[in-house]
C-alpha cells in the first residue's frame, strides 16, 4: 500500500526560508506596519524596526568604555582655566558619548519608574495608539482629505491622551530628565581629566 505522505528529500523543509517569512516584513501594510513576518507584526512604522533598535543598542554598548574607568576619584580635578574645560568637555563627549548615552536612558527610565501618574499616561497614549491602529487596519482613516499614516496616527493619539500627560506633570518630568542629565553629564564631562592618547591628540591637532 503505498502512502500518500512524502518521502526522502521532497520531505525536507526549507528551514532558512520558512525563518525568513516569519522575521520578513515585505508584505507589509503600506503604513508600515501590517504584514505577515513577526517584526511586521509588532506594528513598527516604517524604517523603524527591533533589528535596527537591537543594532543600535549593540553598537552602543560595546562601545561603552569601562564604567570603573568612568567613576574613578583619582582621575577627576577641576580644570586649571577655561580653555582646558572646553577642552575636556569636548573630548570627554567624544570618548564616553556611549556613557552618556546609557546615563540619559536610566535617568528617563527612573523619571518614568517613580512617577505613577506618567506611567498611566504612557499606557494611555499606547492604548490610543493600538485602538487607532487597529481601526486604520479595518478601513482606511481618512482626515481633512488625507489618509492618516503611522506619525499621524501617533499623533492623533498623543493628542487624545494629552489632558492624562499634563495631569501627571509631562512637562517638569521632561525638564527634570534634561536638567539632570546636562548636569550629571556636564559635571563629568568638565572634571574628568584626559588621557595621555588624547592631550596628544589634541597636541597634534592643527591651529
Amino acid at each position: 500500500m503505498s502512502s500518500a505522505a512524502p518521502k526522502g528529500e521532497n520531505c525536507l523543509v526549507d528551514m532558512d526560508s520558512k525563518a525568513g517569512d516569519l522575521f520578513s516584513a515585505e508584505n507589509a501594510h503600506p503604513t508600515g506596519t501590517g504584514g505577515t513576518g513577526m517584526l511586521a507584526k509588532l506594528w513598527l512604522p516604517k524604517g523603524l524596526s527591533a533589528s535596527v533598535a537591537k543594532e543600535w543598542f549593540d553598537r552602543r554598548r560595546l562601545s561603552i568604555r569601562p564604567w570603573a574607568s568612568f567613576v574613578d576619584q583619582r582621575k577627576f580635578s577641576k580644570p586649571r582655566n577655561f580653555g582646558e574645560l572646553c577642552q575636556r568637555v569636548v573630548k570627554n563627549v567624544e570618548v564616553y558619548n556611549s556613557n552618556y548615552t546609557f546615563i540619559f536612558l536610566g535617568l528617563i527610565l527612573y523619571c518614568i519608574i517613580s512617577s505613577p501618574m506618567l506611567l498611566i499616561a504612557l499606557a494611555v497614549f499606547a492604548g490610543a495608539f493600538y485602538i487607532i491602529h487597529l481601526k486604520s487596519l479595518e478601513s482606511k482613516l481618512v482626515l481633512l482629505g488625507k489618509e492618516l499614516t503611522v506619525p499621524h496616527q501617533m499623533s492623533l493619539a498623543g493628542l487624545v491622551s494629552l489632558p492624562v500627560f499634563w495631569l501627571a506633570g509631562a512637562g517638569a518630568a521632561v525638564f527634570w530628565v534634561f536638567g539632570a542629565t546636562l548636569f550629571v553629564i556636564g559635571s563629568h564631562a568638565a572634571f574628568r581629566q584626559l588621557e595621555g592618547s588624547d592631550l596628544d591628540e589634541l597636541l597634534m591637532e592643527p591651529v
